[in-house]
């Protein structure tokens, strides 16, 4: 995602964009080296889901406020699925179960320990009057790996971005029971939201933001606020987004700002109720 647009940015503004990834620390690496760049607009990187998480469990002090926020260009919610022969129809059949289970009976996966499936699957449960540790969290190197343990057996649902999951759902060995968006995925119209599953509230995704060091001169953010949008909506962008089944949403500048603020709040409050913080 960031190569496309990075492209897209280099046509318009005249300057040439190179993406360069910076993989460690749970993310704090590449999340550090956004925050710590000079604030002159020359550096700008994708900030994602996990910095309204890290600070919360203690791997690093930044947050939201470190940066100068352009825009938010996806999310792809969470999604709660099962193998093909489970005994699980529905969403509501999975929660009872869990609900008339023994403690440690249904097992989940879908990222490692603490990352943001871990806190969908959490987030659930805990909308479901249900404690995190009644069904425990398997981590795993991600959700590909969560999927493949659970049609082998090892886990009882998985919960990921549907999206991750489709090769899976449509080869048939998985079974999509609902999303954790605020409304159906168009690329699986019949998959109920939580809401209508469950009568549950509980949202979550992975999302993506652009965004440069804080204190960006407002000229210069501006520019680059309307560079990032002309790319956002450009075909180029919509094919490869809607081709791979990403989320996209456009949120300039301030109302990105928000999103981000609140995103850093709900995974708090979720992550205390679940143990999940340093503290």
């Amino acid at each position: 995602m960031g190569r496309i647009l990075g492209s897209l940015l280099e046509a318009d503004l005249g300057q040439p964009v190179n993406v360069v990834n910076r993989t460690g620390g749970s993310g704090v690496v590449g999340h550090s080296a956004i925050a710590t760049a000079p604030a002159d607009g020359y550096t700008i990187g994708m900030v994602t889901v996990e910095i309204s998480m890290m600070h919360w469990a203690g791997l690093t002090d930044l947050t939201y406020e470190n940066y100068t926020v352009l825009g938010q260009v996806n999310i792809d919610p969470g999604g709660i699925m099962v193998k093909k022969d489970s005994p699980y129809q529905t969403a509501a059949d999975l929660i009872a179960a869990i609900k008339d289970g023994a403690d440690g009976q249904f097992k989940a996966s879908g990222t490692g320990q603490g990352g943001i499936w871990h806190l969908g699957a959490a987030g659930w449960l805990l909308s479901e009057g249900v404690e995190p540790s009644k069904s425990p969290w398997v981590p795993s190197q991600g959700a590909a790996p969560g999927l493949q343990d659970m049609v082998a057996g090892g886990v009882d649902y998985v919960t990921a971005s549907l999206p991750e999951g489709r090769a899976l759902i449509d080869a048939g060995e998985v079974r999509p029971l609902a999303t954790m968006g605020a409304e159906r995925l168009g690329i699986f119209p019949d998959v109920p939201t939580l809401k209508e599953a469950t009568g549950s509230d509980w949202t979550v995704g992975a999302w993506r933001v652009v965004a440069g060091p804080a204190g960006m001169p407002e000229d210069v953010s501006a520019k680059l606020i309307a560079s990032l949008e002309k790319a956002y909506n450009s075909a180029e962008f919509k094919e490869f987004m809607t081709g791979r089944g990403f989320g996209m949403v456009w949120r300039p500048g301030a109302e990105a700002l928000e999103f981000m603020k609140s995103a850093d709040e709900a995974s708090g409050t979720v992550m205390k109720a679940a143990g999940l913080t340093a503290n």
